[in-house]
């Protein structure tokens, strides 16, 4: 069993924690909201991925860099981790590419003294 991806992989969703809160971009705006759409976000790929695996399209990658621990056939523990560090990154780039393009839009405009 080799548990290096499954922690670079929390370890990389630990960052996007870390950035979510000093930023306070996804769960640290609007906790509810953003629960619902991570948690949409992951059914829809894992849906995706179900698919891909019953059409013989998916499967399950080099074994050697896995825990070995499966959900179903195909599908490792670590690709939930996989679909909650994506979907987590895509909310907290959107989040803060929208502020940015707020930021910007106030300056512009002369309104971010007034």
């Amino acid at each position: 069993m080799n548990y290096l991806y499954l922690a670079a992989l929390i370890v990389s969703i630990a960052g996007m924690i870390v950035l979510d809160l000093r930023f306070k971009l996804f769960f640290a705006a609007a906790p509810l909201r953003a629960a619902i759409v991570l948690v949409v976000g992951v059914a829809f790929f894992l849906a995706w991925d179900v698919a891909g695996i019953t059409l013989g399209i998916f499967f399950r990658g080099n074994p050697d860099l896995l825990t070995g621990v499966l959900l179903a056939p195909e599908l490792p523990i670590e690709e939930v981790f996989f679909l909650v560090l994506l979907c987590y990154t895509t909310m907290n780039l959107f989040r803060w590419s929208s502020s940015a393009r707020r930021s910007r839009t106030r300056v512009e405009t002369g309104s971010a003294g007034s």
